[in-house]
């Protein structure tokens, strides 16, 4: 997982590419996540990975972390923990944004 010094991301700035059969995936994380990349890939794809870097995003409602993914062709996807360790895995619909929420404690056999 790389790390980036980010600033925040202020309501409205995340432009997503929903429908047919594009859709969206947002990872919610604690603030400890802030500026590493999480990569997910396609489950039946061809096993490239894609990342995104978490952020603190500032809302109406508040302050949250999180790291977006906004075109995603619609499949299963697997979320990674690290190179080799997946951390779950999420269904991504076209139209819709699939939302998932990064474990707290690391998967068993992960240090």
């Amino acid at each position: 997982m790389h790390h980036h010094t980010l600033g925040p991301s202020e309501s409205g700035s995340v432009v997503l590419d929903l429908g047919g059969d594009c859709g969206a995936l947002i990872i919610y994380t604690g603030r400890e996540q802030h500026g590493h990349e999480i990569e997910i890939s396609l489950v039946d794809g061809d096993g490239r990975r894609t990342h995104s870097a978490v952020r603190e995003r500032h809302v109406r409602d508040g302050v949250f972390h999180s790291a977006v993914y906004p075109d995603l062709t619609a499949g299963l996807y697997t979320v990674w923990w690290d190179d080799r360790t997946p951390a779950g895995a999420i269904s991504v619909t076209g139209g819709a944004v699939a939302e998932f929420v990064w474990p707290t404690s690391s998967p068993p056999g992960v240090d």
